[in-house]
């Protein structure tokens, strides 16, 4: 495990307290982690607007990432300025949007979904089903108890 800096344990603890998840605490500190050392670990309070839209070009040019990434990028570096650094980023930043599209999922076949379905045992049969038809995730199927089915429902 890495040993984090104080002014990252700073803001790690700063959102605690302000009961930020804990997934939303390592995403942040991630991301103004990654700033930091792209701008050669100078402090983020000696930089400023200028900064912060080189490093979120430097994302889509040079990483290639998502348009959702770059904004959770963005979300992170103004959590940091407003919330620690206590200076307004500029809400007109000109920077270069992500145009990288999503990827579609991969979706299987019904004649796909037969066959593996073909190789499950009745145990798992019923639920795979249930999942399969219905799209639960496994934990909403793993919590579905029989009080829950509406068996007088009329189609």
């Amino acid at each position: 495990m890495r040993t984090r800096s104080p002014f990252l344990n700073h803001i790690a603890e700063f959102m605690l307290t302000k009961q930020y998840s804990l997934r939303t605490v390592d995403t942040y500190l991630k991301w103004i982690s990654s700033y930091i050392h792209f701008k050669d670990k100078r402090h983020p309070a000696s930089m400023g607007d200028n900064e912060v839209v080189e490093y979120l070009d430097y994302l889509v040019l040079k990483r290639n990432v998502s348009p959702k990434t770059q904004a959770t990028a963005l979300n992170a570096l103004s959590f940091l300025y407003k919330q620690i650094i206590k200076q307004d980023l500029c809400p007109n930043l000109t920077f270069v949007r992500s145009k990288r599209q999503s990827k579609l999922p991969i979706v299987m076949t019904p004649e796909e979904v037969k066959r593996l379905m073909s190789f499950l045992s009745k145990r798992y049969y019923l639920i795979s089903g249930l999942m399969y038809g219905s799209g639960l995730r496994v934990m909403e199927a793993v919590q579905l108890r029989v009080q829950n089915i509406d068996f007088d429902f009329d189609f």
